[in-house]
């Protein structure tokens, strides 16, 4: 099982859980297997849930900017200014 590289683009992580279900609704996987596929598919769909919140965040400071509210960054997210 191979760990997510960082920088997985969202729609890599989910094409990769999609194709875990398919194999497991399948259901002719050994049940070793079956358990590990099941195992990679919780990390990838927190994976997702972390990628979808930060992007929710990103949209939420963006709203903020536009109506000329004060913007306070948060981690995981590069600002102009931290772009070298």
């Amino acid at each position: 099982m191979s760990k997510k590289p960082k920088g997985t683009s969202f729609e890599g992580t989910l094409a990769e859980l999609e194709a875990l279900v398919s194999r497991m609704e399948a259901g002719e996987l050994p049940l070793e297997q079956a358990l590990s596929d099941f195992e990679r598919g919780v990390k990838l769909t927190r994976d997702c849930q972390q990628q979808l919140q930060q992007a929710q965040q990103r949209v939420q400071l963006l709203q903020q900017q536009a109506s000329g509210a004060t913007l306070e960054t948060f981690a995981g997210v590069e600002t102009d200014d931290s772009r070298g």
